[in-house]
């Protein structure tokens, strides 16, 4: 188990230095000169690095605001959308997922899950308003944008309308997560589901149920476990939607209304900061995978 750990680690490490490395090459397209020389480009590109390595993140070209000051004002707002998400993706796409790997079940549900996945997040972003507005449901706050943690420290009155506001964006999030669950708990059944040793149980008299309960559900855990990086990309990939449509000023959004605007420096420090965070969700999905399907190693 050490051994495999310290080998996530590196990888981790690994990851980290490559997220760093590629903030930098974003972020040295602010030159000039970087667009119509290898060389200039190359320059830029190592004192990007060194500023990074220095932790010297630059200012954005945009609103003349640090990065560290933009990160510190809406990093925050994107992973309490993305954690109220994964409570909701867990809550829903971990039964569901469980329910449609089981083989019959996967079969007779392969449409359904066809048309769902092909929904894309933004109509469902916009269905979720509409049912709002139905109902007399709030989707944004007194001041015309969506809830933020500041709304949150406010009055009572004010922490209720940001409370029922957010739920929105994370609904939207936590949905969109929960299609990466299922997918993933989906994909790990279906691959246990060729393995030979269930016609061997089968002959030694265990039900289809507990073979099911004993030998494949700790298998479809630990393909979810190991595609956690793959979940938060998803997680974070629906935050920049649901940021956009509800008006919520978060990283995700802030990093897509950089790139249009050519704010490469906060561009790259975005990216760099979200690659770094799907590097460690691999690195504790995998270690996790290792210990459920390997449990005597962690003893």
């Amino acid at each position: 188990m050490l051994r495999f750990t310290l080998r996530e680690a590196a990888h981790l490490l690994l990851g980290l230095l490559g997220a760093i490395l590629m903030a930098a090459m974003i972020a040295a397209l602010t030159v000039p000169a970087a667009w119509h020389s290898s060389e200039a480009y190359a320059a830029a590109v190592a004192a990007q690095l060194n500023a990074f390595l220095h932790l010297n993140f630059g200012t954005s070209a945009i609103s003349g605001v640090t990065v560290h000051d933009e990160l510190a004002r809406t990093l925050p707002v994107t992973l309490t959308l993305a954690g109220a998400g994964i409570l909701i993706a867990l809550a829903i796409g971990v039964p569901v997922g469980l329910l449609f790997s089981a083989g019959p079940v996967r079969r007779a549900a392969a449409p359904l899950i066809q048309i769902v996945a092909a929904a894309p997040i933004f109509c469902a972003s916009l269905a979720l308003i509409a049912l709002a507005t139905h109902f007399g449901w709030p989707v944004a706050m007194a001041h015309g944008g969506g809830a933020s943690l500041a709304d949150l420290r406010a009055d009572p009155e004010t922490s209720s309308r940001a409370l029922k506001v957010a739920l929105l964006p994370a609904l939207t999030v936590g949905l969109a997560g929960a299609a990466a669950v299922q997918l993933a708990l989906r994909r790990a059944g279906s691959e246990s589901s060729r393995k030979p040793y269930r016609t061997g149980l089968r002959r030694m008299g265990l039900s289809a149920l507990e073979i099911e309960r004993v030998y494949v559900v700790p298998e479809a855990l630990s393909g979810l476990a190991a595609s956690l990086g793959e979940i938060t990309l998803a997680l974070f990939a629906a935050a920049a939607v649901a940021e956009w449509v509800f008006e919520t000023p978060g990283a995700a959004v802030l990093f897509v209304k950089s790139l249009a605007l050519g704010d490469w420096t906060l561009a790259g420090a975005i990216l760099a900061v979200f690659a770094a965070i799907k590097f460690a969700a691999d690195f504790i999905g995998h270690v996790g995978a290792h210990l459920i399907s390997n449990p005597g190693e962690g003893a």
